[in-house]
């Protein structure tokens, strides 16, 4: 029985059958080949390392992995020592926030960030990472801890399809949770050595927040993809357009042309200002529309 996709909903068995097009994907191997920001690419680090235990240091051992407090305490030198983590954990950090269920074309914002997470997840599960998540939206941060195999990854569907956003109408949020916030938690969780995969329209991902982004991109790989809609990028001339803020009912007049040009370069200008961010502290940047075909996006020339 074929599957229907919805453009304004989701459902486990549309990102179950994802998996067979993951397959055929290189998303966590060697080096990401799809277009990044200022068109350079680079390649993903290394699997992470894991403590293993600490012993008296021996010579020709690394000065760098001296373990100084058990040193003080013992009084003689001890090494701390790791070993190769086989699997490395892959985590989806997907944004569920009001203004993700939003579209005038294609799909919503957050049935994209669905699909996309889940060709990540498939792709971790075929690459026997282990595979964990941050759902977050306007009020709270919902956690899941790293775990290999396709249960862990159907618990994250499940999840996804069935977060409270996805029942309209939406009500008012009278304090949103900060991106800044949401930049801790997911600092906190990310183990060194992950590939963070975080999918958002990028609302609150200003210079306010990039300290946060920075601890995270630090010690992991980080891709961030920013999803977007055609009428957020440019107003269309002709006739008013009421628009909900969240709040109340605004209506923008599309016959002006200046407010049309404002418009646009304050889109224009929050991208780059991620992007910008993005450069500076080494971060992946995908970006996609709401009615672009994520496979299109993250699928490489060797993969097909």
């Amino acid at each position: 029985m074929a599957v229907i996709d919805s453009p304004t909903s989701t459902s486990i068995a549309s990102l179950v059958a994802l998996r067979r097009k993951a397959m055929t994907m290189r998303l966590l191997s060697g080096s990401i080949c799809a277009p990044l920001a200022g068109g350079h690419s680079s390649r993903l680090r290394g699997r992470g390392m894991e403590f293993d235990e600490v012993r008296r240091y021996q010579p020709g051992d690394d000065a760098a992995t001296i373990d100084w407090k058990v040193t003080a305490r013992k009084g003689v030198p001890h090494t701390k020592l790791f070993h190769e983590e086989r699997e490395r954990p892959v985590l989806l950090c997907i944004d569920y926030r009001q203004a993700m269920f939003f579209a005038t074309r294609g799909v919503l914002k957050a049935v994209l960030a669905s699909r996309l997470s889940a060709l990540y997840g498939w792709s971790a599960i075929n690459h026997s990472d282990r595979v964990g998540a941050l759902l977050f939206d306007d009020t709270r941060v919902w956690e899941q801890r790293p775990a290999r195999g396709r249960r862990a990854l159907l618990h994250l569907f499940y999840r996804c399809c069935n977060h409270p956003n996805w029942d309209y109408p939406l009500a008012p949020v009278a304090s949103p949770l900060q991106f800044k916030q949401v930049l801790l938690h997911l600092r906190r969780v990310a183990h060194s050595g992950s590939l963070v995969v975080l999918v958002t329209d990028g609302r609150g991902l200003d210079q306010g927040a990039e300290a946060a982004l920075a601890a995270v991109a630090q010690h992991n790989t980080m891709i961030l993809i920013l999803i977007s809609d055609p009428i957020e990028r440019n107003l269309p001339s002709g006739g008013n357009y009421p628009i909900h803020d969240g709040n109340g009912l605004v209506v923008i007049n599309g016959d002006d042309a200046k407010l049309r040009q404002r418009y646009a370069q304050q889109f224009s200008d929050r991208y780059e200002a991620v992007r910008q961010i993005s450069r500076r502290r080494g971060i992946h940047l995908l970006e996609i529309s709401t009615d672009d075909d994520p496979f299109d996006l993250l699928a490489t020339p060797n993969a097909r």
